[in-house]
């Protein structure tokens, strides 16, 4: 999660370097969507709200799309739908995406979506309860939801360090105690829960080099200049061994105990089913 991005998203679209963090956080996402995918038999998705705390806007269902899924995306930002568009056509992909003012009425008609999900963005809704009312509506198999790890040390750090960002957002959304407890009131069954994106570094929100640097640790900064690292040198097929190159670090996500996940995890996952007793009776 890194807070200063509700200011500076623009700048990813124009330098994609998103550095280790993002960078491994991407392939740990793709490989949960496409493990969802799999095992539901998964056609069709839509991503709302699409703009979550991460660099390059648009492009976390990018991965489903490749494996011929139908994939939506949902916006609230003119500006950036069109940016997000042009990424996706730099990548010989289109994409629908679709601009709204609040999230609160989802204009798709009943059960159009297999999956629907969102990273990190439900801080962006007005309402929690309307919304979920909504993307449950919209849904036949399975919701998806990821929200930064709020016992995370490096959460609290970035919360009370970004304060002034953290008015901007609805941070209640992201409880996940709050999530369930609605989805169950919609007859949704919570499947799985559990920690995601552990790499063996803190959720530090900015480049190492800054970060050793506030903490008098700069004669750890390598001399040698910083290499760019981007998922869309993969997509684009420029660098084949993105996926390998990344998953070198997931030995401690593997094997850390919950925990140590607890306080060092960068996200949480809540995965929910329709509830089959209670959907039958509703219909």
């Amino acid at each position: 999660m890194a807070i200063p991005i509700i200011n500076n998203w623009e700048q990813y679209f124009f330098n994609p370097d998103e550095g280790l963090g993002s960078s491994y956080e991407r392939i740990i996402i793709n490989n949960k969507l496409l493990q969802i995918a799999k095992l539901f038999n998964i056609k069709s998705v839509l991503e709302a709200p699409s703009f979550g705390f991460t660099g390059i806007s648009g492009i976390n269902s990018f991965a489903l799309k490749q494996n011929s899924i139908n994939v939506h995306l949902l916006d609230h930002n003119r500006s950036r739908i069109k940016l997000i568009k042009k990424t996706w056509q730099d990548l010989k992909e289109n994409v629908d995406i679709d601009f709204t003012t609040d999230y609160m009425e989802l204009s798709y008609p009943d059960k159009q979506f297999n999956l629907v999900w969102n990273f990190s963005a439900l801080w962006f809704v007005d309402d929690l309860q309307i919304f979920l009312e909504e993307f449950t509506r919209i849904c036949n198999k399975v919701v998806l939801i990821c929200v930064p790890n709020q016992t995370g040390l490096g959460f609290l750090s970035q919360k009370y360090s970004g304060k002034k960002e953290m008015e901007k957002i609805n941070i209640d959304n992201i409880a996940p105690s709050k999530i369930i407890k609605i989805m169950r009131s919609l007859n949704w069954t919570l499947l799985q829960q559990n920690y995601i994106d552990c790499p063996p570094w803190p959720d530090i929100g900015m480049p190492k080099e800054k970060f050793l640097r506030q903490f008098g640790l700069s004669k750890l900064i390598s001399d040698k200049p910083k290499e760019s690292i981007s998922i869309l040198d993969y997509y684009s097929m420029k660098n084949m061994q993105f996926p390998e190159q990344m998953m070198k670090y997931s030995w401690f996500e593997r094997i850390a105990p919950d925990f140590i996940k607890q306080f060092w995890a960068h996200h949480k996952y809540l995965l929910f089913i329709p509830n089959p007793r209670k959907q039958k009776q509703r219909n």
